[in-house]
């Protein structure tokens, strides 16, 4: 495909503009560029190498002569309008949740399993959930050298995997506490602000929430493994941006630290850095606004045979959600 026409529904949304931007830093080859969005932000003006780029209305005609469509617009959005797009004729890239557990979706992350992008049967691929990206880059070259077997991980989430609204309310309740101020929740369920939350998603009937069950079920079909375990525990922290994860991960062969650190050698987009004596671990404001993910703390876990303890770190908004979409095009 040769200078594409590549759409970005949902343009003014913060992994909308990071779609616009990781298109720009990577210099995707784009012949025209179309932006999306709701009406009440038709009209709005981004910028584009250079070229500011007039937002028009999503509807179900906007997608004529469009060969990639981008969409981080939400489920719903997702759901209405990307069998449209596919129709005609664009193949949809969607960073949703509403198709990646459909059997004929291929659900992508380029570094693990590039193939899968390959004629997909709808015209759509998903984008995977960005909790189960970040840990994924992590696992996968562990799982390829010594067989991975289960997860049990917690992670520690970012305000802004909830959005705009979710920093903002951050940062009113600091400030409210700062001067002494009534701290009112309208994002969270309890005070975000000098606190942690252990509900990032809605409970199911299991016990656990919808995300925390996405890094088991999505886990499985990006890496072909449908025996694969996983516990999850998800916590939403005080962080403005980039999450973490802290992983304990059984494997079926012998597995020490010096070793796992050798397996990322050559492995695009997972660096290591895990040097305790040095004070060298990954924290979020380490991997904001960058492409890689960062793993560290790699160690023998104290419990159970063949398995290490590790702590990975990667943004959301990129890795998580606009670059991996971005990648995904570049397949394409």
């Amino acid at each position: 495909m040769s200078l594409p026409h590549v759409a970005i529904v949902g343009a003014t949304g913060a992994v909308g503009i990071e779609m616009l931007l990781c298109l720009e830093q990577r210099n995707f080859p784009i012949g025209k560029l179309t932006l999306l969005a709701s009406a009440r932000s038709a009209g709005k003006r981004l910028v584009f190498k250079g070229e500011e780029i007039e937002v028009k209305e999503l509807t179900h005609d906007s997608f004529a002569g469009i060969d990639i469509a981008l969409f981080s617009a939400g489920g719903g959005i997702s759901l209405e309008y990307g069998p449209s797009a596919a129709k005609a004729g664009a193949i949809v890239i969607d960073n949703s949740s509403a198709f990646r557990m459909d059997p004929d979706v291929p659900l992508v992350v380029p570094e693990i399993n590039p193939a899968a992008a390959k004629n997909p049967p709808k015209g759509i691929i998903a984008n995977p959930n960005c909790t189960t990206i970040i840990s994924l880059m992590a696992l996968a070259p562990l799982h390829e050298k010594f067989g991975l077997e289960s997860i049990i991980a917690s992670s520690y989430q970012a305000v802004s995997g909830s959005g705009a609204q979710g920093i903002i309310e951050l940062e009113e309740q600091v400030k409210a506490i700062a001067n002494g101020l009534e701290v009112t929740t309208k994002v969270y369920p309890r005070q975000i602000a000098f606190n942690v939350i252990p509900q990032v998603d809605v409970f199911t009937d299991n016990g656990y929430t919808k995300e925390e069950m996405k890094m088991q079920n999505e886990g499985r079909k990006i890496l072909g493994f449908p025996e694969l375990k996983v516990s999850c525990t998800c916590v939403r922290v005080p962080v403005y941006r980039s999450h973490s994860v802290s992983i304990t991960a059984k494997f079926s062969r012998p597995v020490d630290p010096e070793s796992a650190r050798a397996a990322y050698a050559g492995k695009p987009g997972v660096q290591v850095v895990d040097n305790p004596a040095e004070k060298l671990f990954p924290v979020p404001l380490d991997t904001t606004g960058k492409d890689d993910c960062l793993v560290g703390r790699i160690r023998k876990n104290l419990v159970l045979d063949n398995a290490l303890d590790l702590w990975v770190v990667g943004d959301q908004v990129r890795k998580g959600a606009a670059l991996n979409a971005v990648q995904i095009a570049e397949i394409l």
